[in-house]
């Protein structure tokens, strides 16, 4: 028979059928088929109208039969949905649970979250504990300042003469080539026990504190044994302190000399490679030595920067970059003739993580030729810092210069710009080894209030791009009281094992004068700094009344999570802040700007809203009400806010006084308390607990079994009124172990699941129970006992109606192993409680459908059946239409979930594919189906991500800088000697040093194994159901090879039933889908810079003092080099160890005192 032409178009939907009575929509064991005879197709021209155009196709190689009618598909439709809903009403049990729970009335109540007071009363414990570390904090900082006052300077001071617990000593000494391992323990260091502190969660002496000394900073010069010498004395305070409050964690005083002391002592995390902690660039100690920052870094590239004055130049610019905080705005030009940005940042930009990130990797691709032009370098520095129409710091304002050298001074730009009141400071930076005449640039420095310092080689750049922080805190030491201001700092990683904390921090300054009647002493000591782990924060805030979708959250003035259940970093490099916006924590959208803006400003407010949430598994997005309320914390930078869905108003609080608090028995005697116990599984189903924290003494484990072994032997000793006990989550869980027992006994025990195609039927719920049945299931059940933490928990409390989730698979692994009927589908609903006029959700119930028997199931009631053993017949006489069963070789039939994911099909090779992304399956189909509206795309970035280290590059292949001499430069004999000395530090320093210590990954360099992984961006994509809700017909044109197809949203569920033709050829294969996780840059940084995100700095600034003697700024001072210390330094790289300080160091160190 002819085949008609295919039509592009899509119908509207059909009238309302009858609802079928098919024998699977109810109790009745197994789908049968019996429903009224259809008539004769009707005519074609009883469809069309002039809004629709019904196609009604034959298919090749199906004769007959043609593509279905859209009446008839929405009647299998309505056969699917039937079928589900009979099920779950049979076994989900829901009805029942809420007669369960009735029936129990009164062993619980019904309690309700208050937002307001709630979020009051946490932001004002929060207040409290962090006020205790405030107290601490001024206690120490005072005694410091007093310690050091009293203290006589004395110059003749050797190293056997300081006794202290050197941190680094006992790693020293595990390393072959230390030269301590050659003398032995020294007599200074003393040698410490250590007892394991889980609060620190590290071995520690509260006997004593213990020193961190800088591996570049020599340990026996003067100005370090000092140090050592008055800071000892604060060893008293810190005990002192630890008595007032025992909660205190670690006390650090970071002295501007790069000693660190701190207590309780513990050894030092001993690197696999160099040690490059420095406490003067720790995230806390940057924030509270100086005020904020607006930093210009121009950068000389003309033509006499030779190779490796380049190459230092570019390290010492990545170092500088990372004395910078996100309080801090930056931006870095090169200059030769004129001046340029070396990145597409125009103007001033936030000093965060990935801004610099971009300016590091620009440097490097920076050229150096043309002559020098300080005058455009200037120019272009001052017209960024004059720039008031963009977001910045506004407080310090500073110019950081490196050059080689030049002649001019510029004066006249300095006149123009600068003078007389000098508001921007002026730092500049001889990099390499040459002859020019250093005068311009000290005067430079000398004149803009600012310093000049000399990089001749790598070993001074770390000490020499952080000096400038000394000069910034000379306004802030003048200023006195008023500038003793306690800061806290975001989120970071301690150096020393603790976690993720926070800091608050305290300037210590020096109070000595020069001699009687002289000026006030203008330097900073160093910071006070007291840390508190978020682990402490977080036991402040409800844990398990909010339900398993609400939440605590808390701000910083820069808009980054301090507090949020999605503040889960994947690997941290200590070096920097986990500075993890609110906006990228959540799904982005114009109510959580408006929220995320009125906390930082200090403000109260609520606030309902419809928004996107993410699934816990990152597969989903679910469309969801929630109510925002949040309150500043007072006597902070932060604001805490509270989140909760409407169905968490309430919650249930069990009551067990009548029966079990008059008896002081064990709670193992208590009547629900045997179901519980591994042999009542037989009979009652397995039951999982969830890992909560029941009682202090309650041992912890990954293996729920074993927790629920130790919780059984711990009830045996334990009253339920005991002191070590949370009463709250223990009278829960067995308050619902007994309710979900009841529930076996009604619903579950006497039903045969096999009947129906069912691997278990459960319940879960907000008291941490998880009931599988019957007992052979929890087997092969994998989802999280925690039902907080279990994603079909959370969406189905906030779905309404059947949520289905397939098993996972991902498309780079093997599809899923039919065996012994294992692979099942959950279906799972909420169970709503209606109690007077107060609703809520404490519970779960689902089934796990059996894979292959529900997809035989599918393609029956799909089916043109008229009863349930027989097909439907059609002749060659007579017009039929395809179905799901009959016509699978020519007709495709799925159902797939709002996330696009395979549920079922009619494909029998497809079964191994249910799980996957549907664009993995039928790439063509699915495009449809998403230019369709059927779907909506969801694209954001997890900044959390780990990713696997990258193999490393071919070194020796990298380009090296070449410079070429002019014939002044042959003439000149000390350019011969200078030349043939750094010919040969050019190859040890870059091929030794350069390449494994500054531009290794800094985490590596801190001493990471090779093989850990690194931080990243994650491009995440999800799916979710469109705007479409309707039954829909359209085609996917493609000529010869055009595909008709039908789709429909299933009621009360999360699927979409789709029926297609098969493909007939491929040449019109479309781009597919992509959903899976890919790596990414993250957004475009230069686009983000131009519609920054709000914030606020911090209240206070100190940048000026009219006091302030600016006499001390650099004129140069270093010890020349000698031909014994390159021959030393030289013999050192050669073996591997790690150089000894220059001395040009300790001439910068002793200025301060």
């Amino acid at each position: 028979m002819a085949v008609p032409a295919r039509t592009c178009g899509a119908s509207r939907p059909g009238p309302a059928q009858t609802a079928c009575h098919w024998p699977g929509c109810g109790p009745q064991p197994g789908p049968g088929a019996r429903r009224p005879a259809s008539g004769p197709p009707r005519p074609l021209w009883l469809l069309l109208s002039p809004l629709l155009l019904l196609p009604l196709l034959a298919a090749p190689g199906a004769s007959a039969y043609s593509f279905p009618q859209q009446h008839t598909m929405q009647h299998w439709a309505r056969r699917l949905e039937q079928e589900v809903d009979g099920v779950m009403r049979i076994f989900g049990g829901v009805q029942q649970l809420r007669e369960i729970y009735k029936d129990n009335r009164n062993l619980f109540e019904v309690q309700e979250n208050e937002p307001q007071k709630l979020v009051e009363k946490v932001a004002g414990d929060i207040e409290s504990l962090l006020d205790r570390k405030v107290q601490a904090l001024k206690r120490l900082a005072d005694a410091a300042e007093n310690f050091q006052k009293a203290h006589r300077w004395q110059d003749n001071i050797k190293e056997e003469d300081i006794v202290y617990y050197d941190a680094k000593a006992d790693a020293e000494l595990d390393d072959p080539e230390s030269e301590d391992v050659e003398r032995g323990f020294k007599a200074s260091t003393l040698r410490l026990d250590f007892i394991e502190d889980p609060n620190f969660k590290n071995k520690v002496n509260y006997s004593y504190t213990a020193v961190q000394i800088p591996t570049d900073i020599y340990k026996g010069s003067t100005v370090i044994l000092n140090e050592l010498n008055w800071t000892e004395a604060l060893e008293n305070v810190f005990m002192e302190n630890r008595r007032q409050d025992p909660t205190l964690l670690w006390q650090v005083f970071g002295s501007a000399t790069g000693v660190t002391r701190y207590y309780p002592a513990t050894p030092w995390r001993a690197p696999k490679k160099i040690d490059l902690y420095d406490v003067r660039r720790r995230p806390w100690y940057i924030q509270g030595a100086s005020s904020p920052k607006d930093m210009v870094i121009i950068v000389d590239v003309s033509g006499s920067v030779s190779g490796l004055t380049l190459k230092l130049m570019k390290t010492s610019v990545c170092e500088m970059l990372d004395t910078l905080s996100d309080d801090d705005y930056v931006n870095v030009a090169s200059f030769n003739e004129k001046a340029q940005p070396v990145s597409c940042f125009t103007h001033l930009v936030q000093a965060n993580v990935r801004n610099k990130k971009v300016f590091k990797e620009a440097v490097q691709g920076m050229v150096a030729k043309g002559t020098t032009g300080y005058k455009a370098g200037f120019e272009y520095a001052f017209d960024q810092l004059q720039n008031s129409n963009i977001t910045r710091a506004n407080c310090n304002k500073m110019i950081m210069m490196f050059t080689d050298g030049g002649e001019d001074r510029v004066q006249d730009v300095f006149e123009k710009y600068n003078w007389p009141n000098r508001t921007v400071r002026v730092f500049t930076f001889s990099v390499g080894q040459h002859n020019y005449d250093v005068t311009p640039l000290q005067w430079m420095a000398c004149a803009n209030k600012g310093y000049y310092f000399e990089i001749p080689s790598i070993g001074a750049i770390r000490i020499n791009t952080q000096e400038y922080l000394d000069v910034l805190g000379r306004p802030m030491v003048l200023a006195g009281k008023e500038a003793k201001q306690v800061q806290w700092t975001n989120v970071y990683e301690d150096a020393l094992g603790l976690g993720l904390v926070v800091t608050g921090t305290l300037p210590v300054f020096n109070l000595t004068q020069d001699g009687p009647g002289e000026k006030k002493n203008q330097l900073i000591l160093g910071v006070m700094g007291i840390d508190v782990a978020l682990n402490d924060i977080k036991r402040l805030t409800p844990n398990y009344t909010l339900g398993a979708n609400g939440y605590v959250f808390a701000i910083d003035l820069n808009g980054y999570v301090l507090l949020h259940p999605n503040l889960k970093p994947q690997t941290t490099n200590f070096r920097e802040p986990v500075t993890l916006d609110f906006l990228d924590a959540e799904l982005e959208d114009e109510n959580k700007e408006e929220i995320r803006r009125s906390m930082i400003d200090g403000n109260k407010g609520h606030k309902q809203i419809r928004t996107l949430v993410k699934s816990l598994d990152e597969r989903y997005i679910d469309e969801v009400t929630r109510n925002y309320t949040w309150v500043p914390i007072r006597s902070t930078n932060y604001s805490l806010g509270l989140v909760l869905p409407p169905y968490s108003t309430f919650y249930l609080q069990a009551n067990l006084s009548d029966q079990i608090l008059q008896v002081k028995l064990p709670i193992s005697k208590l009547k629900d308390f045997e179901f519980l116990l591994p042999s009542s599984f037989e009979s009652e189903g397995h039951v999982f607990i969830a890992p909560r924290e029941y009682c202090k003494d309650l041992n912890a484990s990954d293996n729920n079994t074993e927790f629920l072994k130790n919780f059984i032997e711990l009830m045996e000793k334990v009253t339920p009124d005991s002191k070590q006990c949370n009463n709250f989550l223990l009278h829960n869980l067995i308050l619902d172990t007994g309710i979900t027992q009841q529930l076996v006994e009604r619903v579950w025990r006497d039903q045969d699941l096999n009947t129906y195609s069912l691997l278990a039927v459960f319940a879960a719920t907000d008291g941490g129970i998880t009931r599988v049945f019957p007992n052979k299931a929890a087997e092969d059940w994998t989802e999280n006992p925690e039902p907080f933490n279990a994603s079909f928990y959370r969406r189905s409390l906030d779905n309404h109606g059947y949520v289905f989730k397939p098993p996972h698979q991902d498309a780079l692994l093997r599809p899923l192993e039919l065996e012994n009927d294992t692979v099942g589908i959950l279906v799972s609903t909420a169970v709503e409680l209606s109690l007077g006029r107060r609703t809520l959700r404490p519970a779960v119930v689902g089934v796990k459908l059996d894979l292959e028997a529900w997809a035989e199931k599918f393609k029956v009631l799909a089916s043109n059946r008229t009863h349930q053993d027989q097909p439907q017949q059609c002749g060659p006489n007579s017009h039929c239409e395809m179905d799901c069963e009959v016509n699978n070789e020519d007709l495709l039939c799925v159902l797939i979930d709002d996330g696009g994911f395979l549920v079922l099909s009619n494909q029998n090779h497809q079964w191994d594919q249910v799980g996957r992304f549907f664009s993995e399956v039928d790439a063509n189909l699915m495009l449809a189906l998403y230019n369709n509206s059927f779907y909506t795309r969801k694209e954001s970035y997890d900044y959390q991500a780990a990713c696997a280290p990258q193999p490393p590059g071919n070194l020796g292949a990298a380009p090296r800088g070449v410079f070429v001499p002019t014939v002044a430069d042959f003439l000149n004999l000390a350019w011969w000697t200078s030349a043939a000395a750094w010919s040969l530090f050019q190859q040890l320093l870059y091929g030794l040093i350069y390449h494994s210590w500054f531009q290794a990954d800094p985490a590596e360099a801190e001493g990471s194994p090779e093989t850990r992984e690194s931080s990243c961006v994650m491009k995440q994509t999800q799916y979710y159901f469109g705007s479409v809700n309707a039954s829909y017909n359209a085609i996917i044109d493609c000529g010869n090879c055009s595909r008709l197809f039908h789709a429909q949203r299933l009621t009360n569920t999360n699927l979409l039933f789709v029926v297609a033709e098969k493909p007939l050829c491929s040449q019109c294969e479309a781009g597919r889908l992509l959903q899976k996780e890919t790596h990414s840059d993250g957004p475009e940084q230069c686009e983000l810079v131009q519609r920054p995100r709000y914030r606020r700095g911090p209240h206070i600034c100190f940048d000026y003092n009219a006091t302030e003697d600016t006499s001390d700024c650099g004129r140069g001072a270093s010890f020349p080099p000698s031909l014994g210390v390159l021959v030393s330094l030289q013999l050192l790289l050669l073996l591997g160890l790690p150089p000894r300080p220059q001395p040009q160091v300790l001439v910068h160190a002793s200025r301060r005192l």
